[in-house]
Order: C-alpha cells, then sequence, then structure tokens
C-alpha cells in the first residue's frame, strides 16, 4: 500500500515550466489568430490544442497500433481505431448528406482511388514504421518533447514539397473519379455498411488476438496519476471518442474535415522559396488554393495553425504528466531511420491524398472509397515496414510467451 501510495505522489508532480510556456502559447495564440484572422481560426486553434492533449494523454498513436497488430497479434489499438471511425461516420455521414451544419456549408474529403493513392499510401506505411509515426503521431511525439520526431517532422516537411513537384506524373496515372459513399447510396446504408466493416474489422483482431495469445490483452495500463483525466493516461478507447467529437468540431468550425499533411507541404514550399526556389511555377502550386495558401501567411491556413495547436497541447498534456523530459543522444541507426521514415511519409502522403488523418481517418468519415483503399495499401506497408525496423536497431514489441 505504501509503494502504491509514494508512486501516486510522485507522479502527480509537473513540470512547471514547460507548463506555463504551453499555456502561454496557447492563449497568446488564440487571442493573436482573434486579432489578425478570425474568432474562428483562433477555434480551430483551440480545437488544434485539444487533439494534441487527447493524442498525447491516450498516446492514441496508429503507428504502435498496426505494428503491435503486425508483429504480436494484438488488437486493441485497431478496435480503438474502428471506434473513432464508428463514432466518426455517425457524425459525419447526416451532416454531409444534408450539405449543410450548424448553418455553414460542410463536405468532406473525396478524392480519386487510383494509382498515387497506392502507391503514396504503401510508402506513408512504411515511413511510419521507419519514422516512428503518423502525422499526427509525428506532431504529438514532438510537442510531447521527442526529439527524434523533430527529426522525422523535418524529413516529413521535405518528401511533402518533393511530391508536390512529381504530382503532374502521378495524377496522371490510371485512377477512379471520386466516389463518395454517402452521395452514392445515401447517408443511411453508408452508415450501416462501414459500421459492419468496422465490426468486421473488430472481430477479426479478437479472434487473432485470442488465438495468439489466449485471451485479450490488457490495453490500457492503471492510471499512476491521482487525477488521471487531468495527468493521463487515457484509456485508448476514451482518446477514440475525444478524436472523432473534434473532428466534427473541426468541420463545424471549417466546413470540411481534420487533415495534417498539406501543411506540411506548405511550409516546404515556403522555405524552398525563401532558398530561391521557383515553387510557385510548379503545377501543384498553380491551381487556385494552392497558389492562395503559398501567397498568404501561415496564420491564415487552417491545417497550418491546428497543426502548431497539436504540438502545443501535446506539450501542455506532457507537462501535466510530468513527463516532458528530450533527449538529444539518437542513435545513429535510428536517426538515419527517422530521415528515411520522414521523407517517405512527407512523400507517400501527398500522393495518397492525406496521411493517416487526411485519407484514413478523415476520408473513411467523408464517405471516400480513397479512405478504404488507403488503409488496405498503408497496411501492407505496415508490414515491410514494421520487419524493416530491425535493421535500424528499432524495437519491434513482443509479449512474452507465458505457461499456464
Amino acid at each position: 500500500m505504501s509503494d502504491l501510495t509514494s508512486t501516486l505522489q510522485r507522479r502527480t508532480d509537473i513540470d512547471p515550466t514547460p507548463l506555463g510556456v504551453a499555456l502561454l502559447l496557447i492563449v497568446v495564440g488564440a487571442w493573436y489568430l482573434a486579432q489578425t484572422v478570425s474568432p474562428n481560426q483562433a477555434a480551430l486553434y483551440m480545437v488544434g490544442a485539444l487533439l494534441g492533449v487527447a493524442l498525447y494523454h491516450a498516446a492514441f498513436g496508429f503507428t504502435s497500433a498496426w505494428r503491435v497488430f503486425i508483429a504480436d497479434g494484438r488488437g486493441a489499438g485497431l478496435r480503438a481505431q474502428m471506434l473513432m471511425l464508428a463514432v466518426g461516420v455517425a457524425l459525419f455521414f447526416p451532416a454531409l448528406a444534408s450539405g449543410t451544419l450548424f448553418g455553414r456549408p460542410v463536405a468532406g474529403f473525396v478524392s480519386p482511388a487510383g494509382t498515387s493513392v497506392v502507391v503514396g499510401a504503401f510508402l506513408f506505411g512504411i515511413g511510419m514504421q521507419l519514422g516512428g509515426g503518423c502525422a499526427s503521431g509525428t506532431l504529438y511525439t514532438v510537442g510531447g518533447g521527442s526529439t527524434r520526431m523533430i527529426v522525422t517532422l523535418v524529413g516529413f516537411v521535405a518528401g511533402s514539397v518533393v511530391a508536390t513537384a512529381h504530382m503532374p506524373f502521378w495524377t496522371a496515372l490510371p485512377s477512379l473519379a471520386p466516389v463518395s459513399l454517402v452521395t452514392t447510396f445515401g447517408a443511411a446504408p453508408a452508415l450501416i455498411a462501414n459500421w459492419a466493416l468496422f465490426a468486421l474489422i473488430a472481430a477479426l483482431t479478437v479472434v487473432i488476438e485470442k488465438r495468439r495469445h489466449g485471451r485479450l490483452v490488457p490495453s490500457h495500463i492503471q492510471p499512476a496519476h491521482v487525477s488521471p483525466w487531468l495527468h493521463g493516461p487515457w484509456p485508448l478507447l476514451a482518446g477514440a471518442i475525444a478524436l472523432a467529437v473534434l473532428n466534427f468540431a473541426t468541420l463545424a468550425l471549417s466546413g470540411r474535415p481534420w487533415g495534417i499533411t498539406s501543411a506540411f507541404a506548405l511550409w516546404g514550399a515556403k522555405a524552398a522559396s525563401v532558398l530561391g526556389v521557383d515553387v510557385a511555377s510548379w503545377t501543384y502550386w498553380t491551381s487556385k488554393p494552392n497558389a492562395a495558401a503559398l501567397a498568404a501567411p501561415i496564420s491564415h491556413d487552417v491545417t497550418s495553425v491546428m497543426d502548431i495547436g497539436i504540438v502545443i497541447g501535446a506539450m501542455l498534456a506532457a507537462a501535466l504528466a510530468g513527463r516532458y523530459a528530450p533527449v538529444w543522444r539518437i542513435p545513429l541507426r535510428s536517426l538515419v531511420a527517422a530521415v528515411v521514415g520522414g521523407l517517405l511519409l512527407g512523400y507517400g502522403a501527398r500522393l495518397a491524398y492525406g496521411c493517416n488523418i487526411g485519407a484514413y481517418f478523415s476520408g473513411i468519415v467523408s464517405g471516400s472509397l480513397h479512405g478504404w483503399v488507403w488503409l488496405v495499401a498503408a497496411f501492407f506497408g505496415n508490414v515491410l515496414g514494421t520487419r524493416l525496423r530491425r535493421l535500424f536497431g528499432l524495437e519491434v514489441e513482443r509479449l512474452a510467451a507465458t505457461t499456464c
């Protein structure tokens, strides 16, 4: 009893300096955006911060969830993703079918499903495992103090902008026209079909996990804080519901779902322009929305503002958890994997019209066929990426065998 008490007492400590910095950045950032852009932009920044808190406190990693299932048959992370998607489609499909939400026009992410999506998602899947994170995972772990993930993020940005130069080639390859299941079949049939697929995937993970381990392996560590909802950790399922609700809040505020990686391409393009590269002449950046984003300040880009919010929200959560402690020594092989993984993540995300958030999560809750194509291709990429991790000295988590 005394050991448990001392543990709880120790874990109620917070990191006051990063906590203060994070709170200041959130308050000042929201005030600045409200004054210079709009109150709506400030609200989206706050939603980004809440996403960062939820991702960090629930340790909601798409990458690790797929890896432990591929390598060890544990499916709790995948089941949490299915719950997230199930809640998401229940919220999104009726709004998308009507075309408005709280009086604001809304539209989902519906993109072509073709060669570029398959290749891009496959490359992204490999990058997830070598880089050590997906798009959301990279941001929240950077905010949480991971110095290795800063390297991944830099590679992510570089890969994204390189991909924009090659987009005319990839978009010319065979592809289906954009397909919206909501428009094609109606909200109710599309909802039922998606729920059935989510249930099937979740059931399959249960069968595989029980066959491998004889039981379902607990996924939630007993909270080490007196106030786990404030300090973490959260159950995975709580994180799944929070992400679905916050994605819906993004739809309500911006008129479109949550995305991440278009901002990385924008940051890279702006940096390249500063270095004298004529990015504005590239076909990708001559389209009206992309040209406007390239010409405007970063503060006017919804995705950029939310991405920054995620980083700061994760920093806040890490400080509350007493775990904000950057480590600056990174093994060379791990560093190389972070660079390679980041480049693959960035390049693959552009080809596939998004990442695990913009294409997978937001694509599926938008009713887009390309979201399901992304899921399948990225899963196979993760299979290969998981096998490649050992070449770079990266861990592949497995439970020790037990005997009865």
